[in-house]
């Protein structure tokens, strides 16, 4: 049996922040899964406007001068060059199917894999089902992060020749912060966009605050992941809205101040009116002794489970009872919490990352047998 440890290049999209006050979600994710036992791997991204997170080998690349079409296009072929003197034994590409398929094209010995964090029917190359079954029947896997994604991705989609995998985003417990005594804060914590519904939170506190004396609330994010983040339009509407009701807009965040707000808040609120892909942030919150309230959107309920008390986005007054019920309610509230730990002991990146490990030797597995 080979000694040799298989090599893995992880390919970001090629705006993605990779280092501390830059990354979401995907570097988020991509920086635990680096751990990944038995793979030796290194992350190609796009150009960094800062240092990248500390022990991880990554290779900044940019856009090919010397190749015509868009952004993904020309990152990919400029990635696929570097790949062709590395010769990785797997590539994985987070988040960009046309990315994926251009590798697969100029590798053709090397097998490449997708991960997809988002709404696949919003994606070039794979938001018709003939795109999405050319996906499935070209690259060695695809997979996603949740069961609601791969829904998506199979819609309209018949017999594919290898069927997608769900792959659960995951937390690091040992980063998260001591949990103490619980602050009577209610917490919303995200990109402040209309998708993620920070002013559904704030009209469902304007109603609920008056009944809650000591308790008050806020907003952690910005409109992206990063300290520089334009003040739109809509954060300028959410905030108006918030001063006049009280609650607080501390704007964007480092992802460690995010962890160690939830682990004081006593309540967060994740009101999503979009489908969520997944829901990373109601998972840091059951994670991190927080009482959750969010909505049925999208993979939500896979994540919170029977963990969390939901509410209809559409309707503030719902989420607002929820709030004066569980502000009310502390016995239930440290229930909660103890099922909310409980709930995301499963995507602990210790669990994730075997299931990881079993997903590449499988893939490396079948490519073999081809060779």
């Amino acid at each position: 049996m080979s000694s040799v440890i298989p090599s893995v290049a992880v390919v970001l999209p090629p705006r993605e922040g990779f280092g501390p006050g830059r990354a979401g979600a995907i570097g988020l994710l991509v920086r635990r899964l680096v751990q990944t036992p038995g793979f030796d791997t290194v992350v190609f991204g796009g150009r960094q406007d800062g240092p990248v997170f500390p022990g991880i080998r990554f290779q900044s690349i940019g856009p090919s001068v010397w190749t015509l079409g868009n952004t993904n296009i020309r990152y990919a072929a400029a990635v696929g060059d570097a790949l062709k003197a590395l010769k990785p034994a797997l590539v994985e590409v987070h988040n960009r199917p046309e990315i994926a398929l251009a590798l697969a094209s100029r590798l053709n010995s090397i097998p490449v894999t997708a991960v997809i964090h988002n709404d696949p029917q919003a994606m070039r190359e794979a938001n018709s089902p003939l795109q999405r079954t050319v996906l499935l029947g070209r690259l060695a896997r695809v997979v996603t992060n949740s069961e609601y994604l791969r829904r998506r991705l199979m819609d309209g989609v018949n017999a594919p020749t290898r069927l997608p995998v769900v792959l659960p985003n995951c937390l690091d417990f040992t980063e998260l912060p001591p949990q103490g005594n619980r602050e009577k804060l209610i917490l919303f914590a995200g990109r402040v966009v209309a998708d993620k519904a920070p002013d559904v939170f704030v009209t469902a506190c304007a109603a609920a605050l008056p009944d809650l004396p000591g308790w008050r609330a806020e907003i952690i994010g910005a409109d992206r992941f990063s300290r520089g983040s334009p003040d739109t339009a809509f954060i300028k509407m959410v905030r108006a809205l918030a001063e006049s009701a009280g609650v607080r807009m501390l704007g964007y965040r480092d992802h460690p101040e995010v962890l160690a707000a939830m682990a004081r808040a006593a309540i967060v609120v994740v009101p999503s009116r979009w489908a969520e892909p997944f829901g990373l942030v109601a998972l840091e919150a059951l994670a991190s002794g927080a009482a959750l309230i969010c909505s049925r959107r999208g993979a939500l309920p896979e994540v919170a489970g029977d963990a969390a008390v939901y509410a209809d986005p559409d309707h503030s007054a719902e989420i607002a009872a929820a709030i004066g019920m569980l502000a009310h309610d502390e016995s239930r509230r440290t229930a909660m919490a103890a099922a909310g730990r409980q709930r995301a002991r499963q995507f602990d990146v210790a669990v994730v990352v075997q299931k990881l490990a079993a997903l590449r030797r499988d893939v490396l597995n079948v490519a073999a047998r081809r060779d």
